[in-house]
Parts: structure tokens; C-alpha cells; sequence
């Protein structure tokens, strides 16, 4: 299967503007580019499909260019309701030093990392204007999906000429770097037309694009939202435990999209993982796959093996094998507690809010629903004490079926 073929097999090209780009992707070898504004000091996972769809164009021979935008991350891309706000100078500078590593690490350094700020810091504001303003039309601008839904709330001047800074982008790499083609999530087609049209106009030269589509959950929100915030790929803000249950917990009628998006998993091997998933599919044979692949192609095998151990084993009678650094981790955001010696669990349950009286505590007491370390208590004069520990200094309290909570002895 040719680079062109894998790639529509796995609906990873949505729009295109090249008069052949099967020639170009399955040709010589080329340099191509793909960008992101430095809004955090970390990509997340919606931006996984581009940077994976990167490296295989990278693995079948060209050259990969990822855009850093040090100066269009100080404008901000248009957004359909509002403005963006304004980040400081030193912010962009330490997040663009984030995702420069981020980038290294993914591409094993084989990526090169350039920043827009480096030619725009040089370009006087008449000179933009003359050389690069005057080749594209305003009317042109205005009929841009993002800026025409943002006329009747307002949009200012700045944002309105951020299309045209990132076409200058794609002119600069062209003359700069040979770079031929850019490759993008569908949200940005207008700019990178602007960019293509640039060219055309000033050079008399043709380029390519292409854009993947926006990858969805089975509920229609973007890959990566958990409840409302971004699931990062640097694992010391998302651990490779969060990422592999968000992953193991895809919809079934997601998850083949989701192994040809965000694996390199050949089309026989996804076919063989989903018949053994459709035979069986209470095992989540197609998640696991998913889990296994994403996590160590993105974090290596290690991670993905200490985050499976830890799924296994915290729901089970395995939970003693964890450390505390194992448990703050996969838990991260549940409440804590400290633990003292002198109360017993019904004192513990009402002293630090878990239920609301002593009458309540013992009513989930009797009905099995309060739970240490997996293992239901059913003394409520009973004390903590050091074997009911984890590590010597943790333990896990459930209420219920929903509600956890950490106790720490120091």
C-alpha cells in the first residue's frame, strides 16, 4: 500500500489543493510543514492525529517542518465566538521551549523546529504591506469561514490579518526551505489557501495542501476533551494512566476510526483486532490494542506497561503492588485526608466530611458500600492501621459507587 493509499484508508486527507497529490506524496522525497501557536507549554491529544499523520509522511521519506508560531501566537488565531487573550511575551517564549522538546522526543530529533518569530521580528510594518498585503484582497479575506462568522459580534484588526501572516508563513518556508506542501487539521483550510494563493500570486508557483478531518468523540466533542479539559502528551500533566483509561473507555463505534488515526497498526492487523473485538466485545480487545499502541508510541513501553498494571490493580486485590506516586497519580484531583491513628473508621468517615453524620456512615457501613483498598468494612470500630496501608502511608476510600478519597498518614 503506497503512502497515498494508507493515508485514505485511514481518512486522514479531508481537503486538498494540489492537481495531483497522490504524485506528490508517493514521490521524491519533499519538505513539508504543519504549525501550531504556542498557547501552552504542552500540545495535547487533539493535536495527536496531525503529529502522527506527520510522521508517516516523515517514515515514507519527507521531510517533516513543524511551525512553532512565536509570532502569530502573540495575535492569536480567530476563534468562532471570541477574541483570544492576549499572552505575554516570556509565556510564548517557555511554552514554544515545551513543545520544541515535545516535538524532539516524538521524532526522536528527527523533526525540524522552526518559530515564525524569527522573520517576523525583522519586518517592518510598510514592507508587510507592500510585499505581501497588496497580493491578497480584502473581500477574499472576508469570505473565510472563521472571520465571516465572527463580523456580526466583531473582530478586530489583528486577528482579521492573522490569515495572512500564516499564508506569509508558508511563502517564507517555500523560498527558505523548499518547502512544498502543508499539512494541517481541516479548521485551518482558509489560512493555509491564503498561504497557497500567496505563492501562486507572487511567485507563479503551485504548492500542496492537504487537511485531516476533526477527530470526534462518539458524542460529537473534540478527541481529548475529558471533562472539558485537554488531555496533555507531556505525561507530567496527563499520566500515562489518565491517557490509557480516556483511551480504554472509546465507544465502540469509534474505535476502529480511532486505531487508523492514531496507530501504525497495518489495515490486516486493525481488520484481525476488530474481528477478535466484534467476537468478543465485552473484552475491549480493540481499547486495549488502541491503549497499547497510542501510550508507547507516545510515552514508550515502560509507561504504557506502568499505566496497564496500575488499571489492573486498583480495582482489585493487586492494589497493595502500587506505590503512593503510583496512586496521587492515577487519582489525580481526588480528595485526601489525613489519617489518624486514634479514630476509628466511623470517627474518620464524619470527621473529615466523607458522610455527613454518624447516622449516614453507618448506613453505608451495613450496606457494604464503604470500601478501604477495595475490601469492604464492616466494623465500624475498627482502626487504620499499618495493613491497611498501601506503601505504608496511603489508602483508597470509596463511597458508594462513584466517590473516592485518599488517606495519607503524614
Amino acid at each position: 500500500m503506497t503512502l497515498y493509499e494508507d493515508l485514505m484508508y485511514r481518512g486522514l486527507i479531508k481537503d486538498v489543493a494540489s492537481t495531483d497529490l497522490q504524485k506528490v506524496l508517493d514521490g521524491e522525497p519533499i519538505s513539508f510543514y504543519w504549525g501550531t501557536d504556542p498557547t501552552a507549554d504542552s500540545l495535547h491529544i487533539g493535536h495527536y492525529s496531525s503529529l502522527i499523520t506527520a510522521k508517516r509522511l516523515a517514515k515514507a521519506g519527507h521531510h517533516p517542518i513543524l511551525l512553532v508560531g512565536g509570532a502569530t501566537g502573540l495575535i492569536g488565531d480567530p476563534r468562532p465566538t471570541a477574541e483570544r487573550e492576549i499572552i505575554s511575551i516570556e509565556t510564548v517564549q517557555n511554552n514554544i521551549e515545551g513543545i520544541k522538546k515535545q516535538v524532539n522526543d516524538i521524532f526522536d530529533g528527527k523533526a525540524e523546529v522552526v518559530n515564525n518569530y524569527d522573520w517576523f521580528k525583522d519586518i517592518d510594518l510598510i514592507s508587510f504591506l507592500r510585499d505581501t498585503g497588496k497580493y491578497i484582497n480584502v473581500n477574499y479575506m472576508l469570505d473565510k469561514d472563521i472571520i465571516r462568522r465572527r463580523l456580526e459580534t466583531g473582530i478586530t484588526f489583528a486577528e482579521f490579518t492573522y490569515t495572512l501572516m500564516q499564508g506569509y508563513d508558508f511563502l517564507h518556508l517555500y523560498e527558505t526551505k523548499n518547502v512544498v506542501m502543508q499539512v494541517e487539521g481541516s479548521d485551518q483550510w482558509g489560512n493555509i489557501t491564503t498561504g497557497i494563493d500567496l505563492i501562486q500570486k507572487k511567485l507563479g508557483k503551485e504548492v500542496h495542501a492537504f487537511t485531516m478531518p476533526l477527530i470526534l468523540d462518539a458524542n460529537g466533542n473534540k478527541f481529548g476533551k475529558s471533562e472539558g479539559n485537554a488531555l496533555w502528551l507531556d505525561k507530567t500533566k496527563t499520566s500515562s494512566y489518565k491517557l490509557f483509561q480516556y483511551l480504554i473507555n472509546s465507544d465502540d463505534s469509534k474505535v476502529e476510526e480511532y486505531l487508523k488515526v492514531f496507530t501504525f497498526l497495518t489495515k490486516e492487523e486493525i481488520e484481525d483486532v476488530m474481528k477478535r473485538h466484534n467476537e468478543k466485545p465485552e473484552e475491549r480487545i480493540a481499547q486495549r490494542a488502541l491503549a497499547k499502541e497510542f501510550i508507547t508510541d507516545l510515552h514508550g513501553e515502560e509507561e504504557y506497561l506502568k499505566a496497564e498494571k496500575i488499571s489492573k490493580a486498583l480495582f482489585t486485590n493487586e492494589i497493595y503492588s502500587l506505590t503512593k506516586e503510583d496512586i496521587l497519580g492515577a487519582l489525580e484531583g481526588v480528595p485526601t485526608f489525613k489519617l489518624n491513628n486514634n479514630e476509628s473508621i466511623l470517627e474518620m468517615l464524619v470527621n473529615n466530611n466523607i458522610c455527613s453524620s454518624r447516622r449516614e456512615a453507618r448506613e453505608f457501613i451495613s450496606a457494604g458500600a464503604i470500601k478501604i483498598n477495595n475490601e469492604a468494612v464492616t466494623d465500624e470500630n475498627d482502626f487504620i492501621d499499618s495493613d491497611k496501608l498501601i506503601d505504608n502511608e496511603i489508602l483508597i476510600l470509596k463511597k458508594g459507587k462513584k466517590n473516592y478519597y485518599i488517606g495519607l498518614s503524614n
